[in-house]
């Protein structure tokens, strides 16, 4: 039996394949590459396919004998959303709906969710707990609610169990490596202020020092990518297992600021990084902490790399060897 990674070829997914593998998995990969990366792919069997395509998928079922599926296949900037919501809605929600029609004519009925904390909106209260108000303010975040109720909807009607997995500031790379971030263009902070490190950029920005926190900026809840992907793992099992379906918060319960990431990172490289203070950006709470305390409890996920300057220093070490992504 064989795992079914959409969109495995990403920066998450690409690391959930990796500790897929190691945990005895076989997995099939299945990503466009209109933003992933097939250098990233450590998968012996990958195939290129968009998930508007269900006669690609079809194949890809019809071919391996698909136990579960995971699905990273999203589009996720949330100011890109804003701009054109019908393509967010049209990749995020149809193609979910076609990978979802797939896997029912081929009554595959395990299935794990890449979500996001952005379903939340503007927090009501901090650390955010699952049953809050799900209130998303962009098409992003209502991309992925829409997922989540049609899961829910297709667990009713189809017997089709669902674990999501509701996340906010992904960041580290692998410790081989061999992965790491390589978005274009990058958005991410911790990346960013890697690039402006490095001379790639000219200096970083810092929107909003007026914040109600302890030094005026934003204050959020970064994971490192490796425990985010056992997350993944330990969510899959507990399908297998035979648990119903369910949806997990997932982050370190702990946040930093803007400006402590930044001092992290000047101490993890060892040098000074440019910075401008700007103004706010529309949009931004002041504080975004997501309570993991469910996940830790019934999935036995507990973060193992939770500290800043480890996070930092694995993005470091892709950073510097991979200068311009994985470009050759």
């Amino acid at each position: 039996m064989s795992i079914l990674i959409v969109g495995g070829a990403g920066y998450i997914g690409s690391h959930v394949v990796k500790q897929l593998n190691e945990a005895g998995f076989a997995t099939v990969v299945y990503d466009s590459l209109k933003k992933g990366h097939r250098e990233a792919v450590v998968s012996i069997d990958f195939i290129q396919g968009d998930i508007l395509d269900t006669h690609v998928l079809s194949q890809v079922f019809r071919k391996h004998q698909i136990e579960a599926v995971m699905h990273f296949a999203a589009d996720s900037m949330v100011g890109e959303s804003v701009g054109n919501p019908l393509a967010y809605f049209e990749n995020n929600v149809a193609g979910t709906i076609n990978l979802l029609k797939v896997m029912i004519n081929f009554e595959i009925k395990r299935f794990v969710f890449s979500s996001t904390a952005a379903v939340y909106g503007e927090p009501e209260q901090i650390p955010i707990m699952e049953d809050n108000p799900t209130k998303p303010t962009n098409p992003y975040g209502e991309s992925k609610l829409m997922i989540e109720q049609i899961l829910s909807r297709c667990d009713e009607a189809y017997d089709l169990r669902y674990i999501s997995l509701r996340y906010f500031n992904a960041a580290g790379a692998d410790s081989s490596g061999i992965l790491g971030e390589d978005h274009q263009p990058e958005t991410h902070l911790i990346p960013l202020i890697l690039q402006a490190a490095s001379g790639q950029r000219e200096n970083i920005n810092i929107f909003g020092i007026d914040y109600p926190t302890t030094d005026g900026s934003c204050i959020r809840d970064y994971i490192h990518v490796t425990d985010l992907a056992n997350a993944h793992i330990l969510a899959l099992q507990a399908l297998i297992e035979g648990k119903t379906s369910n949806v997990y918060n997932l982050g370190n319960g702990k946040g930093y600021s803007v400006k402590q990431v930044i001092e992290a990172t000047k101490k993890v490289i060892g040098h000074e990084i440019p910075t401008i203070e700007t103004g706010r950006r529309l949009g931004d709470p002041s504080v975004l902490i997501a309570s993991s305390a469910k996940a830790f409890h019934e999935l036995n996920w507990k973060p193992e790399l939770s500290d800043l300057e480890t996070i930092i220093s694995t993005a470091w070490q892709w950073h510097k060897n991979h200068p311009k992504g994985y470009a050759k």
